[in-house]
């Protein structure tokens, strides 16, 4: 059985849960511990999967929110499974994922 995977980008939901909704409140905490990233650059690290970032980077994140590595990465499987039965007829399993919504506390 063949699968690819993919991960879930949880950096929203955990600055949520520590009571950070500004994507600017990260830029001093990051420079802080030696991250230089522009308000542009952090926005785009909490609204969107990277697709590379530096370990000093991950770090810092972790250090900043109180969180391991994997408080921030969920992996998923992103394709369609297809496996074979005892008797040679494939069996097909869908995999879906669905964006997450962080809400504040207190708003619906």
């Amino acid at each position: 059985m063949n699968k690819k995977m993919g991960y879930q980008w949880q950096l929203r939901r955990v600055m949520a849960e520590r009571e950070l909704f500004q994507t600017s409140d990260l830029v001093p905490l990051l420079a802080e511990r030696g991250v230089v990233l522009s308000r542009e650059q952090v926005y785009r690290l909490v609204t969107q999967p990277p697709q590379r970032m530096s370990m000093d980077t991950l770090v810092a994140l972790c250090d900043i929110l109180d969180c391991t590595p994997n408080d921030l990465l969920r992996p998923e499987v992103v394709n369609q499974q297809v496996r074979k039965t005892a008797d040679g007829t494939s069996v097909s399993h869908s995999i879906t994922s669905r964006r997450s919504t962080v809400r504040r506390p207190g708003k619906p």
